[in-house]
């Protein structure tokens, strides 16, 4: 864990839980895509610039998850670094209390207020074309998360941030987190299509072929809603949902899956009434869902 893999001339990345990108931009500077999950992980890159006798100019970070951005404040402080995040993921690395607010619906309780979920506030700005290395390119990636971005470097490689998960991990997990259904799927169908040298998702095995993995995540997102839609053939609350979701997928209810999953399966919903396969009534107060 922690180990420092060249992919390219000048492009890295560091295994860790969520992927750490690292480009070189001259002979002593680089910059990093996204910083790792906290403090100890940004301690852990400081120790492999100064093995290698390179200066952080900057973290590019792909979104604003805690596990992207947890390093941001300790690597900051130790270096005097720049951080940029791309649109709203700006304002949540600024103000991290959004995270698990955003996700629990209200005031997060404390457990919710922890690095899982709950990053150190950083100092960002927002991330423009102007403020990138020369040669990079945004890729945005939206679906995931508000505003996700990954970036194409000029040696052709690819990092995708969490557009994508492996196979094992949907297997372990079963429900992958998404913000916006529909615009995942989306973006899948465009990643599907791309060519790079090399591609480095967060949570995946780098490749030099992506589309395999993207169809397998279609595939996976139609799955779920298909799945929904036959819960859904009588009407049902959000809550009673969420519990056949749980118990058919064999998943283990805490605090911190409640509110991933329950609010990916809000967005499903969502997403689903706004394509007109699912149909909402009030009855005894309670807000139902039923297939049309």
């Amino acid at each position: 864990m922690y180990e420092l893999i060249q992919v390219s001339d000048k492009c890295y990345y560091i295994q860790s839980p969520a992927k750490i990108g690292l480009v070189k931009l001259n002979d002593t500077e680089v910059c990093l895509i996204d910083s790792g999950n906290d403090k100890d992980a940004g301690r852990k890159v400081r120790q492999l610039l100064d093995a290698n006798g390179w200066k952080l100019s900057a973290i590019y970070n792909t979104h604003s998850n805690a596990d992207h951005i947890g390093g941001n404040k300790y690597l900051q402080g130790q270096t005097g670094c720049k951080i940029y995040a791309p649109g709203m993921e700006c304002d949540f690395t600024r103000h991290p209390v959004l995270e698990p607010s955003f996700l629990y619906g209200g005031y997060p309780c404390k457990d919710l207020r922890h690095k899982f979920l709950l990053a150190q506030e950083s100092s960002a700005e927002y991330l423009t074309k102007d403020v990138l290395p020369e040669g990079f390119e945004i890729i945005n990636l939206p679906g995931h998360f508000f505003d996700m971005v990954g970036f194409r470097t000029p040696d052709d490689v690819v990092y995708l941030a969490d557009c994508l998960s492996s196979r094992e991990t949907l297997e372990k997990y079963q429900i992958g987190f998404i913000y916006d259904v529909g615009a995942y799927i989306e973006t899948l169908e465009m990643v599907k299509k791309m060519k790079a040298k090399m591609f480095i998702p967060a949570h995946a095995a780098v490749t030099e072929d992506i589309s395999g993995l993207a169809q397998y995540n279609i595939e996976k997102v139609q799955d779920i809603a298909q799945n929904i839609l036959s819960l859904c053939e009588k009407p049902l609350s959000f809550e009673a949902i969420l519990q056949k979701l749980f118990t058919g997928y064999g998943l283990a209810m805490n605090f911190e899956q409640y509110v991933l999953v329950g609010s990916t399966v809000r967005s499903y919903l969502s997403w689903l009434k706004d394509t007109e396969r699912l149909k909402v009534s009030f009855e005894n107060n309670m807000l139902l869902w039923e297939r049309r």
